[in-house]
């Protein structure tokens, strides 16, 4: 009984840290996304871009959807001195930190080819990030602890973007200058990179990388990567020859392009991985559709977050430009009431994945999400200032504070909190149903496959959201949000009891 007493605390310990660096590493993946998504929105909005400009410039968060096609390299390769992922977690880091120095030293008003083209670096360098992030966790904890590490996770990842997509604006008014807040950014990156590696704990040897010829594997991505490009080539010619015009002032015309030059760049980049060896990539995805429901799956995870990106893909041109609140007054509801109503998500989202079917909380909280759009809608019908004012009184929870009472307006807050709150619980189950369906072999590219999958509501609906509100308005836009996510919960709803299997049989791989 002694010993028992004893060896408890250690065996304790370990896991705290576990669940601190998956805390740690939650905060890492999210800091980067807002600052190539909203953030950067702010920016591009106060610089005067337009709104169907900004809806093009979401194409940003491409690599989000494509990382599954490089994540088999980070599954095969891994990086000496520090071992497996933990190698690749800290590179990541460090060059986000400098790609966001570098994005802090341009003007996106006087070149903006430029400016797109290094926050696609940034966004390439955040995606990798998740994949690797993604692996660490799902080979890290136990299965009984992925339910709290997806909560965890959530709260960390929300953290990080009510800094990076909130407490920001407030310091561009505050400051007067975007550059200036990168510049922080990065050095936070940098920061959090040396945490990572100080904390990070091994993978246990078991953990070890698919073997295959590692020169076949850099010829196929590369392979890869000559198909994607000739792909977007193609495409772009047959349209020109039809008689479409790519610098055309209609926006449907521009939208034709990019959407079909992305899916042609899709089909043939796959298509060449079938002539060249890219064995890591083929056996992953065998390995992932060998699996029982494997499809159905896919359908999931692609339609569950769909409503809940639709909305949020110009949520911050529609409250600085649609409705004229000031970057200061987004960024305090964000860092306060949006804030508080993150963390009180991601505990009782994780409180009810303790308790709950994995299946119920999927449903259960993908109602939830969708039921939150309609407040940035009843903001928009209303209009600023319908409910009045309410004054949030001074407090300091140490993690976020209000330093003096102050009056915030009472529909943006309403609005603001249900989504916070919604989005930190649908999140974190999310998060255990990816984890369950990823085989430990390949846990990299398969947890990539699945959450790339997930990011094509934020990525690609970007364009035509762009559009959509600029024809029609933002109330419309709105609903058409919660339209787009029920084919989500009906899916949900029928793969009820495969959900719940995820969470008993875990895939070797």
């Amino acid at each position: 009984m002694t010993e028992a007493l004893v060896e408890a605390p250690h065996r304790g310990l370990p896991r705290l840290r576990r669940l601190f660096v998956i805390l740690l590493l939650g905060f890492a993946s999210g800091l980067p996304l807002a600052l190539t998504g909203g953030a950067m929105q702010a920016w591009l909005t106060v610089e005067g871009l337009d709104l169907v400009t900004l809806g093009f410039l979401s194409l940003i968060g491409i690599p989000y959807t494509f990382k599954f096609l490089w994540a088999p390299l980070i599954d095969r390769f891994d990086l000496p001195l520090l071992g497996r992922r933990r190698g690749w977690i800290v590179l990541m880091l460090f060059a986000l930190a400098a790609a966001l120095l570098v994005m802090s030293s341009l003007s996106p008003s006087r070149n903006l080819g430029l400016f797109a083209s290094v926050a696609v670096v940034v966004a390439c360098l955040s995606a990798t990030l998740d994949v690797v992030i993604d692996a660490y966790r799902t080979d890290l904890l136990q299965p009984a602890e992925r339910g709290l590490g997806g909560s965890l996770t959530v709260l960390g990842y929300r953290l990080a973007m009510v800094l990076s997509g909130g407490i920001t604006l407030i310091w561009a008014e505050q400051w007067q200058s975007w550059p200036q807040v990168y510049r922080v950014m990065a050095s936070l990156a940098a920061v959090v990179g040396v945490l990572a590696l100080v904390l990070m704990p091994p993978l246990p040897a078991r953990f070890k990388a698919p073997v295959s010829k590692a020169s076949s594997e850099v010829w196929g991505f590369l392979a890869l990567v000559l198909g994607v490009a000739a792909g977007a080539w193609l495409a772009h010619q047959l349209l020109v020859l039809v008689g479409l015009d790519p610098d055309s002032s209609d926006r449907w015309v521009r939208l034709v392009f990019v959407i079909t030059q992305i899916a042609a760049a899709m089909v043939l980049g796959l298509g060449v991985t079938r002539w060249v060896r890219f064995e890591t990539l083929n056996a992953s995805l065998r390995s992932y559709f060998g699996m029982r429901g494997a499809g159905a799956f896919l359908a999931l995870v692609v339609l569950y977050k769909v409503g809940d990106a639709f909305a949020l893909s110009l949520s911050t041109p529609f409250l600085l430009k649609g409705m004229h609140f000031s970057q200061a007054e987004v960024g305090l509801a964000n860092k306060t009431i949006g804030l508080l109503m993150t963390i009180v998500g991601a505990i009782v989202g994780g409180f009810f994945l303790l308790r709950l079917r994995l299946s119920t909380a999927v449903i259960a909280f993908g109602v939830l999400q969708l039921v939150s759009n309609l407040g940035f809608y009843l903001l928009a019908r209303e209009g600023a200032g319908a409910w009045g004012t309410v004054e949030v009184p001074a407090f300091n929870l140490l993690i976020v504070h209000l330093d003096t009472p102050t009056p915030m307006d009472g529909l943006l807050l309403f609005a603001l909190s249900l989504d916070n709150f919604a989005g930190g619980m649908g999140t974190a189950a999310f998060v255990a149903l990816l984890s369950g369906l990823c085989g430990t072999r390949f846990s990299a590219t398969h947890y990539a496959l699945l959450s790339a999958f997930a990011t094509l509501g934020r990525v690609f609906v970007g364009p035509f959201a762009g559009v959509l509100a600029d024809a029609y308005g933002w109330q419309v836009f709105f609903l058409v949000s919660v339209v787009v996510g029920m084919p989500g919960l009906l899916m949900a709803w029928w793969l009820r009891r495969e959900v719940d299997a995820t969470t008993r049989v875990v895939e070797a791989g």
